[in-house]
């Protein structure tokens, strides 16, 4: 398993899926991820499973937070809206990976950090995947670190 701040292996499986973390994936990222993530064993689905795909980010930030979902997307609003709102959920996973082209991708990128990563996705969290690597910052967002 890498660490949080290190670098992932894509096409590295986790040996089993992550109980109690459900996803709501954004309109910025393939439906097939959605996919991906459910013959894994995930709770996934797709805002377009919703209709949901023109919605306001705001729209699908309140979706996530009442079906106790994290948000997976490559759109950084999700960010600074949970900024602006002092929030402490939904989680949100943000792909920010100029080499992550197709679901599959995704998929892998998620996949092998998914077991380290679900203790902070249940607390809250914003985990970034940029460049190989990942990072994770707790929610609610302020000005200090415990």
């Amino acid at each position: 398993m890498p660490e949080v701040r290190g670098g992932f292996r894509p096409g590295t499986r986790v040996a089993a899926p992550a109980l109690g973390v459900r996803f709501l994936i954004d309109n910025a990222l393939p439906p097939r991820l959605a996919e991906l993530l459910k013959q894994e064993g995930h709770d996934a689905t797709h805002v377009r499973a919703y209709g949901m795909h023109a919605s306001a980010d705001a729209d699908i930030l309140e979706r996530a937070r009442e079906e106790e979902r994290v948000i997976v997307s490559a759109d950084t609003d999700f960010g600074a809206i949970l900024a602006a709102q002092q929030a402490a959920h939904p989680s949100f996973v943000l792909f920010r990976d100029p080499n992550l082209l197709s679901a599959q991708d995704y998929m892998n990128a998620l996949a092998v950090s998914l077991l380290l990563l679900e203790p902070d996705l249940t607390r809250g969290c914003v985990a970034v995947f940029r460049s190989g690597r990942l990072r994770v910052r707790r929610l609610p967002f302020s000005d200090s670190y415990p």
